[in-house]
């Protein structure tokens, strides 16, 4: 292919490129199409499968704020991480807005004792501890006392786990 033919051809597929995204731009701006996710988790959130909410409708920045789990409202949500999220007031969804990745529950709500064992185990949200600044939610009681007796061995054991784990986890 001679130069000049190579030049034309670069020309066009950075053109085509350039187009595509304008395209994509306007379409965001219209509402016409997603905004990409804010989120950068990698985990898969545990969530009611008939209903699409993340910890069974409870307000996750609640647990920070308030020290305690609280039920959200039907008319404060925020969708992310593909599930969606419900608040008790205005002021958590906007904190949780500006930085999920802060409030999520950590392995996406899976009981990380069960993580650490290779296992896949949804916890639930009345089930929990703060630790290291992050929320995690554990399937018994049993394992909440497991993790408290040693946290930083726990937490450790289940991110080495944890890609094997999300795996075998249903999308």
């Amino acid at each position: 292919m001679s130069a000049a033919r190579q030049e034309r051809k670069s020309d066009g597929v950075a053109a085509v490129a350039a187009a595509l995204v304008s395209a994509g731009l306007i379409l965001v701006g219209l509402g016409l199409a997603p905004a990409p996710s804010r989120a950068a988790t990698t985990e898969r959130v545990v969530a009611n499968r008939h209903t699409g909410l993340a910890l069974h409708g409870f307000d996750p920045v609640a647990y920070f704020v308030d020290g305690a789990p609280s039920l959200g409202r039907a008319g404060l949500e925020y969708r992310v991480a593909g599930v969606t999220w419900r608040f008790r007031n205005e002021g958590n969804r906007s904190a949780f807005a500006a930085d999920p990745d802060v409030y999520m529950p950590r392995f996406g709500g899976h009981d990380p004792m069960a993580a650490a064992r290779g296992a896949g185990t949804p916890g639930h949200p009345r089930l929990w501890l703060i630790a290291d600044e992050r929320l995690y939610l554990f399937y018994s009681a049993e394992a909440r006392t497991e993790f408290v007796q040693g946290p930083e061995q726990a937490i450790d054991a289940a991110e080495r786990q944890w890609p094997e784990v999300l795996l075998t986890l249903v999308p």
